[in-house]
């Protein structure tokens, strides 16, 4: 991922020397187990981690130029890692490695560095539900106009709004939790993975302290489903961003003026027109959404290998592993800080409200006809024409409101009292049941209206 849109807070989980210091991780764990029943002496165990401590702890350029140099001979990323280690430990560095494939070092660290990265992650959907929670609760009683198809609809609640939100990225954080799950596995079983060559005792030793659990059949790599399946939780994660996103950026446009992003001091919209405000942050959030749910395919087509292993999904996971959780994490921290600034105008919102003459309460004085005895049939007829004489005059001379216009239908008039008719067009009503939504999605309804 480019650095405008990384933070290097995960970028480092992707740098080389966090690499290299799980490879090492990995290999002094798998040294020490063989000691623990006696397959290497415990001393070299002792001097391969004494050394390479001290040699991960002072790594600097130098020794990255070093395993460069060695992989430009050797063709091979891990044997020019251990070279360069074994010019560290000395002679007992012969025990490193020992009966384990390069599949292990490898699969095994990317384990790590998911977890590590996944974390993160979940930090990430804790700062953005933090943010939704607050604004959903500012503006639980702040009545806007709900819409389908983009048209108006019913009056609902902007909280409300948010509140659906908040419940999506709470679904999405336990999907992660559970991509994490599947994906936080350890392979040290040695070539095609029958550990011919190493104790499975190494691989549980190697898998307890990393937090990671042992793969069932390794084969030589772990299965690609699991990091498919991690993928497809990115990518779900990335539609909830896009989601929001795009309801904010429909917000924010002129003809509607709802809510808006954060316009900072000095801060230039366009180039040639000075009075732009435009919903940048919501649009590049879409954008990298694209971008996450892009990695999706490369990573189902990287589960067929052939045989027992191949390397053909090692350069799609160089790629789409730093660029999925370097773009999420960055697009997420964008989302937390975009809606805890949002700015929102209740009074436009009621202004749109009442913008079409109130045909937007057709559906409650639907409901008020019928309950005043005239057939459902009949009342959505009375209904539809009392709105569309609303609709199609609206801004003209002599305009009525949809509320006068029903006043003077001979087929209201006199069978609906005037009050049921003002009830039916009160917009709180749409309220009524808002405590029992917001009781299961937050476990609380939080204070009453004031």
């Amino acid at each position: 991922m480019v650095p405008r849109y990384t933070r290097p807070v995960m970028a480092a989980i992707w740098s080389p020397e966090n690499r290299y210091r799980i490879w090492f991780e990995i290999e002094a764990l798998a040294c020490e187990a063989m000691a623990e029943y006696g397959a290497i002496p415990a001393g070299a165990a002792k001097t391969i981690r004494e050394r390479g401590d001290a040699a991960m702890a002072a790594f600097s350029q130098a020794d990255l130029d070093r395993i460069d140099e060695i992989e430009a001979e050797t063709r091979h990323d891990v044997i020019a890692f251990l070279t360069w280690l074994a010019e560290k430990v000395g002679p007992d560095s012969r025990f490193v490695h020992l009966g384990m494939t390069s599949s292990d070092v490898l699969d095994t660290c990317l384990s790590v560095q998911m977890v590590q990265a996944t974390d993160l992650l979940l930090a990430d959907l804790d700062a953005v539900l933090a943010a939704l929670k607050r604004r959903a609760f500012e503006h639980k009683y702040t009545l806007t106009i709900g819409r389908s198809h983009g048209i108006h609809a019913e009056p609902t609640s902007f909280g409300l709004k948010i509140a659906g939100h908040y419940a999506e990225f709470a679904r999405n954080r336990e999907r992660l939790l559970r991509a994490r799950d599947e994906i936080a596995v350890c392979a040290i079983s040695g070539a095609v993975g029958t550990y011919a060559h190493i104790d499975p005792r190494v691989e549980e030793y190697v898998a307890a302290r990393l937090g990671l659990k042992p793969e069932g059949v390794s084969t030589q790599v772990i299965p690609r489903d699991r990091h498919a399946a991690y993928f497809c939780a990115l990518a779900v994660i990335a539609s909830g961003i896009e989601r929001l996103a795009t309801e904010v950026r429909h917000l924010q446009r002129s003809e509607v003026r709802e809510a808006e992003e954060f316009f900072h001091k000095g801060q230039k919209g366009s180039s040639a027109m000075p009075h732009k405000r435009n919903p940048v942050l919501s649009e590049n959030l879409t954008g990298l959404a694209r971008l996450v749910r892009s990695h999706v395919i490369p990573a189902l087509e990287n589960v067929a290998l052939w045989h027992e292993r191949d390397i053909s999904h090692s350069s799609v996971e160089r790629n789409i592993c730093p660029d999925g959780t370097i773009g999420l994490d960055f697009a997420l921290m964008r989302l937390a800080g975009m809606m805890e600034k949002l700015v929102v105008y209740p009074d436009q919102m009621q202004a749109n409200i009442d913008s079409l003459g109130g045909v937007v309460h057709s559906g409650e004085v639907l409901l008020a006809l019928a309950r005043a005895g005239i057939l459902r049939e009949d009342a959505y007829r009375i209904v539809q024409r009392n709105a569309m004489e609303t609709w199609t005059k609206l801004g003209h001379k002599g305009a009525r409101t949809f509320r006068e216009n029903l006043a003077a239908d001979p087929e209201v008039a006199g069978r609906v009292p005037p009050e049921v008719l003002d009830a039916a067009m009160d917009s709180n009503a749409h309220l009524r049941q808002i405590d029992h939504t917001y009781t299961r999605v937050f476990g609380e309804s939080g204070p009453a209206r004031a």
